[in-house]
Formats: structure tokens, C-alpha cells, sequence
């Protein structure tokens, strides 16, 4: 506390300074911070510390120019660190709710019993138990049959299916970012699977049935909607979206619980964004989130790579040949993070 107050005090009186003596002070203190930089280790700040310069990240825009002892991807992680310990502190309250735990027997037996009865589900099984003498309810078996073993032979009806009607397929998906404020965007996508292009996004802080709907008709106007439509069980996905897919003439096909793989080409893009760009920002607003997501999507079209295009893009970067000695030009993108390299004409 004493620390703060003796910033607030020797802030207001840097404002009773003549510029002159300030540009001065600055300059003789910066010298002292250089040779006491060169002589000593970098010092572990103290959490004061650290949360100053998250604030003046969000308050003083040369707030890069001025850092010595830390770099800028530090203050982003110490934001990332503050995110997460504000929300376990908004969550330390909330006791443990529902049943008892489920016995081990009980789960050997409903995993038994899927096994070897494949057209069995929750009723039947629960029927059987109860007959057994014990005492568990419908629900908590169907939660328990979602984490047994099935036959692979379903996933690989899967797999075949994908690569047959690629041209013929999307699919839609959701991810959360947090903000500065330690609050969360939730992100929309629609990608194609033909040659992972996203046909539509947009990004919103409340997702309501109205909104998907409205995103849906914007991204398949005029008929043009898919033949099948990949999505999984977010309850943001309800009845009412379903109806819609269907009324715009695609056929919706759901993935199956906790298999984040039937939908892989969405999760990879997911994968992609997160490592190439959100890991390195925070997002400030939802329209400067939109922004960013814009110059990358613009980015992941026309420059990027991939692997499973045969290392093309999605809207087929031509390969260059050299003739001669050209010389190489690097092109920045998303502010830094990434350059596209083309040969100088």
C-alpha cells in the first residue's frame, strides 16, 4: 500500500515538471537502469508489479517501448495467469452437488452389458440392474454408457463416409476467448471440408438460437447451403437450429458424444487459430477480436500451407519458379506473427 501511494504522489508532482526537466529525468533514469541491467540478473517482480504492467498494457499504448526487464510476451502470460485465477476465485464457493458415487461394480456391469448387448441403452440396462437389486438411476447410466468401449467398425463406416462426400460436406463449430476484462467471446465458424476454406464466422458475446440462425442464413444465401452439415451436441445447437439446417436443405448430422475427431477438420482449424494467433494477443472487444480473426482467416486462405492440401492453400497459392538469382521478399502478416515470402519481380 505504502508503495502505491508513494507512485500516485511522485506521479502528480512529474505533472508540476517542466518538460524539460522531465526529458532529463527520463534520460538519467533509463542510463541507471541500463548499467544496473548489465551488472545483475533480471529480478523476479512481485505480483504489484506484474499487475502494473497489465494495466498500463491496457491504459498506454508505447507501453512496448518502455519495458526493460520483461518482454511483451511475459505480460501476456502473466494476463493468461490472471484470467484463470480470477474465475477459481469467482468458483471456490460452489459445493459438490448430485448422487453418490457410482460403485466400480456397477460401472463394470453397464460397461458389460453394452458390450455384449449392442442394441442396448439406458432403460434396458437399468431394467436389468434393478432386477439385480441395485439401486441407480436412468440418467446416471446413460451418462456412464457414453465411456464404453464400442465396436470400431462404426468409426471406420465414419471415416469412409468423410472422404466420399468431402465436396459435399461443412461443418460448424464454437470456441471461447477470453478478453482483457476476464470475460469470453465465443467465436462461430463454418468450414468447408473440401479444401478447409471457412465459409462464414463471426463472433459474439451471447449465442442465442436467434444469432446461429441468422449466422446460418448469412453464410448459405440463394440455396447454396451443403449436402450434409457436420455439428456436435453443444446444447447451443438445439432443436431450432436443427430445423433450420434442414429447412435450408442440408442434412444435419450430429456427431456422437466426446468425439471430437468425427469433426476433425473444424478442430484442427480451432488448433490452427489458437497457435497462430490467439496464444500470441489478447483480445480487447469483440470487434477487435473480429478483426483479428478477419486478417487471419485472409492469412489461412492465401498464404498458408497445409499439410492435408498436399502443402497448397485453401484457394490454391500458385508455386513460383526461379529463373535465375531472384531475390527473396518477406510480406508481413497478422502485425508480425507471420510473413509470406514471394520472389521480387
Amino acid at each position: 500500500m505504502f508503495r502505491l501511494l508513494r507512485l500516485f504522489l511522485e506521479s502528480f508532482a512529474r505533472l508540476l515538471s517542466s518538460r524539460r526537466d522531465l526529458m532529463l529525468e527520463n534520460l538519467v533514469l533509463r542510463q541507471q537502469l541500463a548499467v544496473l541491467k548489465s551488472r545483475n540478473r533480471r529480478p523476479r517482480l512481485p505480483t504489484f508489479d506484474k499487475l502494473f504492467w497489465v494495466l498500463a498494457r491496457r491504459l498506454w499504448a508505447g507501453w512496448r517501448n518502455a519495458l526493460c526487464e520483461v518482454s511483451s510476451e511475459t505480460v501476456v502470460r502473466w494476463h493468461r495467469a490472471g484470467f484463470r485465477l480470477y474465475w477459481k476465485w469467482l468458483s471456490r464457493h460452489k459445493a459438490r452437488l448430485g448422487r453418490k458415487p457410482v460403485s466400480k461394480e456397477i460401472r463394470d456391469l453397464v460397461f458389460q452389458m453394452v458390450t455384449e448387448n449392442s442394441t442396448w441403452r439406458a432403460p434396458r440396462i437399468h431394467g436389468e440392474l434393478k432386477m439385480l437389486g441395485f439401486e441407480v438411476s436412468e440418467r446416471t447410466i446413460s451418462r456412464w454408457i457414453r465411456q464404453a468401449r464400442r465396436n470400431p467398425e462404426p468409426a471406420r463406416h465414419w471415416l469412409a463416409f468423410r472422404r466420399n462426400h468431402r465436396e459435399l460436406i461443412a461443418a460448424m463449430d464454437f470456441f471461447t476467448v477470453p478478453t482483457l476484462t476476464f470475460g469470453v467471446l465465443y467465436c462461430f465458424f463454418i468450414i468447408a471440408h473440401d479444401r478447409r476454406r471457412i465459409l462464414h464466422f463471426n463472433v459474439t458475446a451471447n449465442p442465442t438460437s436467434a444469432w446461429v440462425t441468422q449466422q446460418l442464413r448469412e453464410a448459405f444465401p440463394y440455396e447454396s447451403a451443403p449436402r450434409y452439415l457436420i455439428f456436435d451436441h453443444d446444447s447451443k445447437f438445439n432443436p431450432e437450429i436443427v430445423a433450420t439446417v434442414r429447412a435450408m436443405g442440408s442434412k444435419p448430422t450430429r456427431t456422437s458424444f466426446q468425439s471430437p475427431w468425427q469433426n476433425g477438420v473444424a478442430e484442427r482449424w480451432v488448433g490452427s487459430c489458437r497457435r497462430d494467433l490467439l496464444d500470441h494477443v489478447i483480445a480487447l472487444t469483440e470487434r477487435h477480436l473480429k478483426r483479428l480473426l478477419a486478417e487471419y482467416v485472409r492469412y489461412y486462405h492465401e498464404d498458408r500451407t497445409h499439410l492435408g492440401l498436399g502443402k497448397e492453400t485453401p484457394h490454391r497459392r500458385a508455386a513460383l519458379r526461379r529463373c535465375g538469382a531472384e531475390r527473396v521478399v518477406s510480406r508481413s502478416r497478422l502485425g508480425g506473427l507471420h510473413h509470406r515470402y514471394d520472389l521480387a519481380a
